[in-house]
């Protein structure tokens, strides 16, 4: 018994790791999840599967909160741009040197 123990824990351990994703990866041309593409997705019925208004209920609040989170990130984004175009002006202002 003892033996069969141990083939299946060598085997565990000398079996290749995966990485966290499965193996799978995203190339160039896989875009990510759209807001659109969250709420239209539909499932399957099955005989003893999940509730489909629950399912669709979950999936338009994750609409939602993407479609938040990529408002506040192009929002930032944009306040990024003004304020490092601000401070490369400020700094050539007071750039010692500069007002020669």
């Amino acid at each position: 018994m003892r033996n069969v123990l141990n083939l299946f824990q060598s085997a565990r351990r000398n079996r290749t790791r995966r990485p966290p994703n499965q193996g799978w990866y995203r190339s160039e041309s896989c875009r990510p999840l759209s807001v659109g593409q969250i709420r239209e997705r539909r499932f399957r019925t099955v005989r003893h599967g999940l509730d489909p208004a629950e399912v669709h209920a979950f999936l338009y609040r994750v609409a939602g909160d993407l479609a938040l989170a990529r408002r506040d990130a192009s929002r930032y984004a944009e306040e990024n741009t003004r304020i490092k175009a601000a401070l490369k002006s400020w700094q050539s202002r007071f750039t010692p040197g500069a007002q020669r």
